[in-house]
């Protein structure tokens, strides 16, 4: 039996899975985020939690890690070739071998689409985009935070519901419902109180307070705070540029182009708005056919897809 490995590694996660020859998940462990763009032993770091998660999946299913014919990881922050150099040097130091490393745009790329050509725009706590062409042809557009203008994912919403109350309520500007929805969650009664917001981002308390305020961005959205949608609009005309891009530098010929929607930000949320937004700008840039597809699959399916059909055949 022929065993493969996936691993979708994230900024607060990483997913690691096993599958044999006929793409059936066999085991499946969590670790810790593997970005090493956020870690204090960068690199190095990354490597250590990606062989922990490693072993503790084999360890898990009952094998050894001699036994895997191949290793494919969708990375965040893997967004350069000094990058992925760099990784793979300290794996291999660490003697890991029959593996390959990408951007983890791309994984959802291959675990979204039905074909192996598609877009992917992924949209968790940061952002990414990329495609894959017909001809195999990959590029990434996005993923460098505010250097690539960045604005969909969870870290710049959470900044922006900030600014909005800030704004309102330190400047006098425009008023935003988003001040009733975090003030009555929080119990907060004087402006100073909402501050404390960014003491919570920054602490121990910042995943949860992330979540909440990303939550109360498209609440308010929904009920028709200006400051929201017009946010929204901010976000969808960005992630349409993104997308339009590899449009006119990849080779699709066939139509629709397949745009696979994933992360928190594009697929677990109510966002109406901000998602027809996005649909009706990223067709209007591009000039083509598009079909927009939200992932249901787990990221790391696209791993075991990839592998069998580049490099342990289909």
């Amino acid at each position: 039996m022929a065993y493969y490995i996936g691993v979708d590694g994230g900024g607060t996660k990483t997913a690691f899975a096993l599958f044999d020859e006929t793409e059936a998940m066999l085991a499946s462990v969590t670790g810790p985020g593997s970005n090493h763009e956020n870690l204090d032993t960068g690199f190095d770091g990354a490597a250590e939690i990606l062989m922990e998660g490693i072993g503790a999946l084999c360890e898990t299913a009952g094998i050894a890690l001699a036994d895997v014919d191949f290793t494919l990881m969708g990375l965040a922050g893997i967004d350069h070739p000094f990058q992925h150099d760099a990784l793979c040097a300290r794996l291999r130091e660490k003697d890991l071998t029959r593996f390959e490393i990408y951007n983890d745009g791309f994984i959802v790329v291959k675990a979204g689409a039905s074909g192996k050509a598609a877009i992917g725009f992924n949209c968790g706590t940061g952002v990414c985009c990329n495609g894959i062409g017909d001809d195999g042809t990959m590029l990434q557009r996005g993923g460098l935070g505010d250097f690539t203008g960045d604005c969909s994912g969870g870290e710049n919403l959470c900044v922006a519901v900030v600014r909005m109350i800030y704004d309102e309520l330190f400047l006098g500007l425009e008023k935003t419902k988003l001040t009733a929805l975090v003030g009555d969650a929080y119990g907060f009664s004087a402006r100073e109180d909402y501050l404390t917001l960014i003491a919570r981002l920054e602490g121990p308390e910042a995943a949860g307070t992330a979540r909440d305020l990303v939550g109360f961005f498209f609440e308010a959205a929904k009920q028709g705070d200006s400051p929201a949608l017009a946010y929204c609009a901010r976000m969808a005309e960005r992630g349409a540029q993104l997308i339009a891009a590899l449009t006119r530098e990849l080779r699709f010929e066939s139509s629709p182009i397949e745009v696979v929607l994933s992360g928190s930000i594009n697929v677990k949320l109510e966002n109406d708005a901000y998602l027809e937004m996005l649909q009706e700008k990223a067709c209007a840039f591009s000039g083509r056919e598009l079909r927009f597809i939200k992932l249901t699959a787990m990221p790391v399916t696209g791993c075991v897809r990839w592998i069998k059909q580049e490099f342990c055949g289909a």
